[in-house]
């Protein structure tokens, strides 16, 4: 490892997982609107922290994640104008009745369902967001705000859903955040951690929930955000996870000495990491139900399956926030989206599940189209982001005498021809499905190599 944060041995399960599905659903998803602006996103994904705007305008008034809206709808900017036509002066607390109502008529287990369906390994759904409504009856209530939780145990019964169709289950907490301690509105995302509230009281509720979490649920992994309260020490609380969760996973959120994963938001890497990482990012614009979303800011099934590879070429996995509406219902084009991903992870998932980095994570085939690579023992997997015509050429590959190729697909793996040449290696694939990317299988990796990346 390159970082002390990061001393640990990251969890098989979790390095072999690669796919999971971060699941926002709570008061927020009742008015569920955010404007279609994607330049916080678009900030994020560079690594940065404020956009340049003019100094006069709240940039969080643009935000596009809708499960913002308590804060957003405080800010002058779109989301308040709509918030005045469409509901007038009712506040955001006021949404708790439509949402109870949702809750107990929902039914976990086609959430669960689809999580599996898509070919996720691991589920992390919300149990607090900023708003600090729970979304378990906690036996710690909060203290500002009297009975600020679900009556129903969504966290519970999803995670016995989630876990009778074979997945793991993980818990996302806003350990930071709480506008229920106030400290509302929050303007620029700069001023976050100004936001994040400083008593001892706060910091004693977030450890008592987080132990609850742990104990009655014991969630294969901790996904804390917007760091760890200022008053208390989230060390011994991981030690005690590890304790009783002896393969879980923490996330770099609680901003410990040392924690288990990397998670940036919306950001990719150039190249491998050598610290285990996992990308999160919402299908969208938003984590949370955002009405106004259509196909034209979710993800294609195609950008999905090229994202994934992207991400686990270079030792990450992919964390995908879906987005329930205000009935608990995940939206048809999500739903599609996600089936047709799983479809694809049936056919080609021995290239994505169980590998690890290859020397190098990128090539480009002499027609242009981008190439990445895993590797699993002793099997080198080409996954070229597209589908060929009857040749490939990968420049600067070199195959050793015994090597052989094949081409995954639906009904069997068939060898392919390949020829050595001065230019690389040029495959001979005959005719292939339709997919958003083909599947090439080389063995023994030890005889290949790439000399010349494209």
């Amino acid at each position: 490892m390159t970082d002390d944060r990061f001393p640990r041995e990251v969890p098989a399960w979790y390095r072999d997982a690669k796919f999971g599905i971060m699941i926002h659903w709570g008061l927020y998803s009742v008015p569920a609107w955010a404007p279609l602006d994607d330049e916080v996103v678009s900030l994020l994904g560079d690594g940065r922290t404020a956009p340049v705007v003019d100094s006069e305008v709240d940039p969080l008034a643009r935000h596009s994640y809708a499960e913002w809206y308590q804060n957003t709808y405080l800010l002058d900017g779109p989301t308040r104008a709509h918030h005045r036509e469409t509901y007038g002066d009712r506040s955001y607390a006021d949404f708790r009745s439509e949402f109870e109502d949702s809750v107990r008529s929902w039914d976990p287990a086609p959430w669960a369902d689809l999580c599996a369906a898509s070919g996720a390994r691991y589920v992390v759904p919300v149990s607090k967001h900023h708003d600090g409504f729970l979304l378990w009856p906690s036996s710690t209530p909060n203290p500002t705000v009297p009975d600020w939780s679900t009556a129903r145990d969504v966290i519970g019964e999803l995670a016995t859903a989630v876990r009778t169709v074979g997945l793991r289950y993980g818990v996302y907490y806003s350990g930071g955040l709480d506008w229920t301690f106030g400290n509302l509105p929050i303007r620029r995302m700069a001023d976050i951690p100004d936001g994040v509230p400083t008593s001892p009281e706060y910091a004693r509720y977030v450890d008592a929930h987080w132990r609850e979490l742990i104990e009655r649920y014991r969630p294969s992994m901790l996904w804390n955000d917007i760091g760890y309260p200022r008053a208390g020490d989230p060390h011994e609380l991981i030690d005690d996870y590890y304790t009783q969760v002896p393969d879980g996973v923490v996330n770099d959120r609680f901003e410990a000495k040392t924690c288990d994963v990397q998670t940036p938001e919306y950001r990719l890497r150039v190249d491998i990491d050598p610290v285990v990482w996992e990308t999160v990012r919402g299908l969208g614009l938003s984590f949370g139900w955002n009405r106004q979303e259509t196909a034209e800011q979710l993800l294609s099934s195609t950008e999905l399956v090229h994202l994934l590879a992207d991400v686990v070429s270079k030792n990450g996995n992919l964390l995908l926030g879906i987005t329930p509406d205000d009935r608990g219902v995940i939206p048809g084009e999500q739903a599609e989206t996600l089936r047709t991903l799983g479809r694809w992870l049936s056919t080609y998932g021995e290239a994505i599940y169980d590998t690890r980095p290859w020397h190098t994570a990128e090539a480009v085939t002499g027609d242009g189209v981008p190439v990445r690579f895993t590797q699993r023992d002793d099997t080198l997997y080409a996954i070229v982001l597209g589908t060929p015509g009857r040749h490939l050429t990968i420049p600067g590959l070199e195959l050793g005498p015994g090597a052989r190729a094949r081409i995954l697909g639906a009904d069997a793996d068939t060898d392919v021809a390949v020829r050595s040449g001065t230019d690389g290696v040029d495959f001979t694939l005959g005719a292939l499905p339709d997919s958003p990317a083909q599947v090439l299988a080389i063995e023994p990796a030890d005889q290949v190599s790439l000399t010349r990346a494209a």
